[in-house]
């Protein structure tokens, strides 16, 4: 296993804290047939990985339902093949249930999708080749911790480093890996180079009375990172997977979107 997998993220698999992300934090076993589903499903896109010839994409699970703000997916994470031993491994940035805080995790594809899920479908987006290898000599480096904030938001701003939310960290190195070499080694330059290729993520509308009880009955949800004016019209420009998919088809037309159902 490559060296920031091998040392920096099996560190945070160690932690006895439960860690979701992208669905409710809840305490409830898998029933035996959730969890039968839930491993056909990580087969079903381990396949579609191995028939793509793919080294790295990005895989998205349904934790919750969010229709309403005309959303499939809720989670993403960055998929690489483990050489020598050519398993797929999920890295991902996961909320500590009940908390605002977070830590960057690595696990197998069953793992990644035997959790409480609203929906068992998954969506893959595999980069062109040149960019598919961009992210993966990425991965393969310390950058991906260094762009971790363990300040963990739900609908962390976009473009503030106060917070971060899980997809917003897949966004930031998805920036680290396409822009010049050299140019983004922080969350601040990963945010300046997205603004200089003109990403803006898709608006989540949230009303008022929403933002208020998320706010006062949850403590991974914050919204003092957005701006007053926008925040207050319900408009949150916060990083969903939506959002990732737009930026990386902004600067790869190569990229290519799999259903897994």
């Amino acid at each position: 296993m490559r060296p920031l997998l091998a040392a920096a993220l099996l560190g945070a698999l160690a932690a006895t804290v439960p860690a979701h992300a992208g669905q409710p934090c809840e305490e409830r076993p898998l029933a035996p047939h959730e969890v039968v589903l839930s491993m056909d499903l990580a087969q079903r896109t381990v396949q579609a990985l191995e028939a793509s010839g793919a080294q790295v994409a990005l895989v998205s699970r349904a934790g919750q339902d969010l229709s309403k703000y005309r959303l499939r997916y809720s989670h993403m994470g960055i998929v690489v093949r483990d050489h020598p031993a050519g398993r797929w491994i999920v890295v991902h940035e996961l909320n500590d249930c009940g908390s605002a805080s977070s830590a960057l995790y690595n696990e197998g594809m069953g793992n990644f999708f035997l959790t409480d899920l609203y929906r068992f479908e998954a969506q893959l987006v595999i980069p062109g080749p040149e960019m598919g290898a961009k992210l993966a000599k990425l991965v393969a480096t310390r950058t991906p911790v260094r762009l971790h904030e363990p300040n963990y938001n739900m609908l962390s701003y976009v473009y503030s480093t106060r917070y971060q939310n899980s997809n917003q960290w897949v966004l930031e190195n998805l920036a680290a890996a396409f822009a010049p070499a050299g140019q983004v080694e922080t969350r601040l330059e990963a945010q300046k180079w997205l603004r200089s290729i003109g990403f803006q993520p898709p608006t989540v509308e949230v009303p008022a009375a929403v933002r208020l009880g998320a706010r006062m009955f949850r403590a991974n949800v914050a919204f003092d990172d957005h701006p007053f004016e926008r925040r207050m019209a319900g408009q949150i420009d916060t990083v969903t997977t939506d959002a990732v998919v737009r930026m990386l088809r902004m600067v790869d037309p190569q990229a290519k979107t799999l259903t897994v159902d």
